[in-house]
């Protein structure tokens, strides 16, 4: 998230943050997007207990009122329901770290060096119903060392998302547009 909100401050870049929300109302985000004048507002899940579809109306409706025209997923470590993901069909994005479609889900760094995989690293993709399932827009890739722990490919892979998500999202919101009617 801060990836992006910082590559929104170049004049040449197409996406403008007008929202970040969170479901944890102590995300860090919330504080640095306020830093840069982006409007922050958090949503706590757990008054909604099980009823995801409920919390992701609460959702829906602030990102309408927001007028939010695209969904950047950025540490929102929640499965998100069909009914929403329809809502915003073709117009948001993750970033994963893995080389989908190898490892979808969590704990992708420890499945990768236990793979034997030689390299790791990010994607972007569109949202589906399907957990990372949705096409890649962008990946990059970082290797595994022979001394790498989850940890350690963690801390290698960070970086690369750092720079592999706002340009994702350039090329996203390029063919968003190329879309509208």
């Amino acid at each position: 998230m801060s990836a992006i909100i910082e590559a929104s401050q170049q004049p040449d870049y197409p996406v403008d943050p007008v929202l970040v929300l969170s479901n944890r109302p102590d995300a860090d985000g919330l504080a640095y997007a306020t830093k840069f004048g982006v409007t922050a507002i958090a949503i706590d899940h757990k008054p909604f207990g099980k009823d995801r579809e409920e919390f992701e109306r609460a959702m829906q409706n602030v990102l309408t009122e927001q007028k939010v025209e695209m969904v950047i997923l950025a540490g929102f470590m929640r499965i998100l329901t069909s009914w929403f993901v329809r809502q915003w069909e073709g117009r948001m994005i993750n970033i994963h770290p893995s080389l989908l479609p190898k490892y979808p889900g969590l704990h992708t760094h420890q499945r990768a060096i236990e793979a034997g995989d030689g390299e790791a690293g990010c994607s972007v993709h569109w949202v589906t119903e399907g957990v990372d399932e949705g096409d890649v827009i962008a990946q990059a890739r970082v290797p595994i060392l022979p001394d790498d722990t989850a940890e350690t490919l963690a801390n290698r892979v960070l970086p690369a998302e750092h720079e592999l998500y706002p340009k994702a999202v350039k090329l996203a919101a390029s063919q968003i547009l190329k879309c509208r009617p």
